[in-house]
């Protein structure tokens, strides 16, 4: 009898490797809240410098109230696609909250922000049209980019110029241009006005993914665009401002607001709207109560931005021969950039045997040779934790500063 042919499955131990020799390979960690900004991982405490909870809403007791009621109301599941059985009341409400809260005539309600920017770009352009999209967008945008089919043009981080050019070169009758507000690995804004006129001057619609700036930028944490003065009276047509709840809002899901005719399209076109089910109704009455929170949360973004400072003057000290690089940011998410991924990897590990809890970022989330840690700092961090972060990472600078001389 023939042996059996060798399947390619057989290559799947030996590229497994391969990742884990290129210090790449990821793993999942078991995690249970412990109070404040710590966490118990994998059953050790740890005080966490890793979650996206900016506002430290997501074990807020008004939420997991609002879901207990309307789990007794509701039930648990929403039993079908939003344009079947699926579209409670609870949700209905919620897109009507949302878009008042982000003072835009519309919303539309999902229930995972990368199946929204995934599905929404292919619904707005396609073959022969032509998108835009900044180098380091978030993967749900580079996905969606790519499922559209429409021609990518794909320009420099931030480099409105390079924008300009591509715009004016493009002989596409729609256009679209693509951008995250705050970049979710460097953490910095980009400018939402520039970006806007250039639209508008070469007929394009904007898609802006405010994950990380909803409930904490603008007015009463209305978001970038908000904060840029883009709302209410001031709204573009143009503009289609995408964010999602899972971050600062404490829940989950995602939502995308702009003008009622260009939502009205979406509802009608997006295949991970039209084809999934619905969002569960508990979890849009906790977001309804969390908007509520946002608003009233000018005391808890004061706080993220005291710590924001703090950390920021405190990683100014470090040697500059350790030759680590902390990016420009504002906002929670705050990169210090390490190198390599084994470099980084080190970092992250002598941190996690203080019991902190920083992750490293390798690519391809990030470019080769820009591995980092990723430092998300919550309203829930005290002015003492951030004082144990930075003196721990002094003492790894230094010792790195050591071993460098010698």
């Amino acid at each position: 009898m023939n042996a059996p042919a060798a399947s390619w499955l057989d290559e799947i131990p030996a590229r497994l490797a391969d990742i884990g020799r290129a210090h790449l390979l990821r793993r999942r960690r078991v995690v249970q809240p412990a109070g404040g900004a710590r966490l118990l991982v994998d059953g050790q405490p740890m005080l966490a410098f890793c979650s996206n909870d900016y506002l430290g809403l997501a074990g807020h007791p008004a939420l997991a109230e609002a879901a207990r009621e309307a789990t007794h109301r509701f039930g648990v599941g929403s039993g079908g696609s939003p344009l079947v059985s699926g579209h409670s009341a609870a949700n209905a409400a919620l897109e009507q909250e949302l878009a008042a809260f982000v003072q835009l005539p519309r919303a539309l309600y999902f229930y995972a922000g990368y199946a929204t920017n995934t599905g929404i770009i292919p619904a707005l352009v396609g073959d022969g049209d032509a998108l835009f999209s900044d180098a380091l967008n978030h993967a749900c945008l580079i996905d969606g980019a790519r499922l559209s089919r429409a021609t990518i043009h794909r320009y420099p981080h931030a480099d409105l110029a390079a924008l300009e050019a591509a715009l004016a070169a493009s002989p596409a009758r729609r256009k679209l241009v693509v951008s995250d507000a705050v970049f979710s690995m460097d953490g910095d804004l980009i400018d939402i006005p520039a970006l806007l006129a250039l639209c508008e001057r070469f007929d394009a619609l904007l898609l802006l993914d405010d994950a990380h700036g909803f409930g904490v930028l603008g007015p009463q944490g209305r978001g970038s665009l908000a904060q840029a003065g883009l709302t209410g009276a001031a709204a573009s047509r143009r503009v289609l401002y995408m964010a999602t709840l899972g971050k600062a809002a404490g829940v989950a899901g995602a939502f995308v607001a702009g003008d009622a005719a260009l939502i009205e399209w979406l509802l009608q076109k997006t295949r991970t709207y039209i084809f999934a089910t619905a969002a569960p109704p508990l979890l849009a009455s906790a977001l309804s109560k969390s908007l509520e929170l946002i608003a009233a949360a000018d005391d808890r973004r004061q706080q993220l931005g005291a710590r924001i400072a703090q950390l920021r003057s405190g990683l100014a000290a470090l040697p500059a021969a350790v030759g680590w690089h902390l990016l420009p940011s504002d906002t929670a998410v705050q990169a210090l950039v390490i190198g390599s991924n084994e470099a980084a990897l080190a970092v992250m590990e002598s941190l996690r045997a203080e019991g902190l809890w920083v992750p490293a970022i390798r690519p391809p989330t990030v470019p080769a040779g820009t591995a980092r840690l990723r430092i998300a700092l919550s309203s829930a961090h005290t002015a003492e934790d951030v004082d144990l972060l930075l003196q721990a990472l002094q003492r790894h600078a230094a010792g790195c500063t050591t071993t460098a001389q010698t």
